[in-house]
């Protein structure tokens, strides 16, 4: 007897193509379950309720795809193509929470968080730090090193004024992406124009029409709610948490080293994850140094002996530095960090890709994709097509990069075929689909900025200005006519997705 899942079975059956309605079917699931997810649980939602309706939408587009023709192991093998995918984004994810761990152990984030305090006036804190972020973003051309380190810092001080951390996540998110798309060391910012078939300087030159006036439509309302900021509590809230960092943390300009490092490893870069470790060893190693007390503490000792020392950084690497400073806010800023603090977003991440994996192995994505092309009748709505269809690649497939290849691919032809510059597809693929992947809890970018500045992605949301107008700028633009030119350069020859894969152009770095 056959088996349904062999070859022989295979060549007796009939595949037949999704229809709109299917396509629409999964999708629409999970934005039900999801909504609900919210609803019922608000910011826990991504603690495992917005995972089961990921499995679940999962779920409803196998067995669509079954019901058309495939079988279950050309399922499971998009389902595991997916989480292959995912894998690299997820190692750094647990090197980032060691890498949390062992800088506030050292005192290198308690440090960056008593300068920016020095330096920082309230009534400019929200722009200063959005500013901040931008520039370094700029000149690293990756968003994920500037919230992993920097962004950590503004947090703490954010928190330490008694300020909204929800608003100044917005900020540094907002500037951090803004910078990295202006970089000419960003992955994506190489990727866009290389599916587009341009160069990449033109690219980032004709970016400037979108993002320049949306950071500073950004940059005005986070100036806007700096200064209607009430800061009668702030002098005695500042005073309070330095006095308590310095009790309680080594501060002094040596803990800036492994910041130092990481950013010129970063710079120059190299691979992401031993960067990570580089930064994790040397925070360990100014910890023994000047840490030794709170160390030997986390390890149950009151002595500084060497066990207790081994102890207690082997926590922290693992579950996270712990504080009992007797202050409530800068204990729960304080106590973080350790790889088992980013296990529910590896668990969100691996469901979202199994998710995306079975949608696109089934043809449903395509299909989706196929059904929004019909309607770009005019410029305009071409436009505003491929912004849906990088938006929704980032909700249905969690990966900015395939938001930015799979609709690179499939626009191409059409933006040749009606004379448009290259550049205006490249420029449209990052401000709806790199821009808006932070938007997403489930996307990589997401769940990455959540867990590293600990603050639910639907409630830092609402703040990331740049991230938001920018997409609307962009439309504006398409049906206005706004920068949009006839072709007038060559065309290159855009990678196949093996020549991306192997040029290592999409590999997965601190820009994910």
């Amino acid at each position: 007897m056959t088996s349904f899942n062999t070859p022989d079975s295979q060549e007796n059956k009939t595949l037949s193509a999704p229809s709109v309605l299917q396509a629409c079917i999964p999708v629409t699931v999970l934005v039900l379950l999801l909504s609900l997810s919210v609803y019922l649980f608000g910011e826990d939602s991504s603690y495992g309720p917005n995972q089961i309706a990921l499995c679940v939408g999962a779920a409803a587009a196998a067995l669509i795809g079954w019901k058309n023709g495939k079988s279950w192991l050309e399922i499971e093998e998009g389902i595991i193509y997916g989480i292959t995918v995912a894998i690299k984004p997820l190692l750094i994810l647990f090197c980032v929470g060691s890498l949390i761990g062992s800088w506030i152990m050292s005192g290198t984030v308690p440090t960056m968080i008593y300068y920016s305090l020095l330096i920082l006036d309230p009534s400019i804190f929200y722009s200063a730090s959005c500013i901040i972020c931008a520039l370094i973003a700029l000149s690293i051309g990756s968003s994920w090193t500037v919230a992993g380190t920097v962004g950590i810092a503004l947090i703490g001080a954010a928190a330490g004024l008694g300020m909204s951390v929800e608003i100044t996540a917005g900020a540094i998110i907002s500037g951090s992406y803004f910078g990295d798309k202006m970089s000419p060391l960003s992955e994506t910012t190489n990727l866009a124009p290389a599916v587009a078939g341009t160069d990449l300087f033109g690219h980032i030159g004709h970016m400037i029409w979108t993002t320049l006036p949306s950071i500073l439509i950004a940059l005005v309302l986070f100036t806007a709610i700096g200064l209607n900021i009430d800061t009668t509590n702030t002098s005695s809230n500042l005073e309070i948490t330095m006095q308590l960092l310095s009790e309680n943390f080594s501060i002094n300009v040596f803990m800036l080293l492994p910041v130092i490092m990481l950013l010129v490893m970063a710079n120059k870069k190299f691979p992401p994850i031993p960067t990570i470790l580089a930064g994790v060893i040397l925070g360990v190693l100014i910890a023994l140094i000047f840490q030794r007390s709170a160390i030997s503490s986390l390890g149950g000792e009151t002595t500084n002996n060497l066990l207790a020392l081994f102890k207690g950084i082997w926590i922290t690497l693992f579950d996270g530095f712990v504080l009992n400073s007797g202050n409530d806010t800068l204990d729960n800023l304080m106590t973080r960090g350790g790889m088992s603090s980013m296990l529910s977003t590896v668990w969100l991440v691996l469901c979202a890709m199994v998710f995306g994996g079975v949608m696109e192995k089934t043809g449903l994505l395509q299909r989706l994709v196929d059904y929004a092309l019909s309607f770009a009748h005019n410029t305009g709505t071409l436009i505003a097509t491929t912004i849906a269809t990088c938006i929704g690649a980032n909700i249905i497939t969690s990966d900015q990069y395939i938001s930015v290849v799979l609709p690179g691919r499939m626009y191409k032809l059409e933006y040749q075929s009606r004379k448009l510059d290259p550049r205006i597809l490249s420029r449209t693929l990052e401000d709806a689909g790199t821009i808006t992947s932070p938007l997403i809890p489930w996307n990589t970018c997401g769940a990455y900025m959540s867990a590293t500045l600990g603050v639910a992605t639907f409630a830092y949301l609402p703040y990331c200005f740049f991230n938001i107008i920018n997409p609307i700028i962009a439309l504006i633009y398409g049906f206005l006519n706004i920068k949009v030119h006839p072709e007038t350069c060559l065309l290159y020859t855009s990678p196949s997705p093996r020549d991306v894969e192997e040029s290592g152009v999409a590999g997965w770095g601190w820009k994910k």
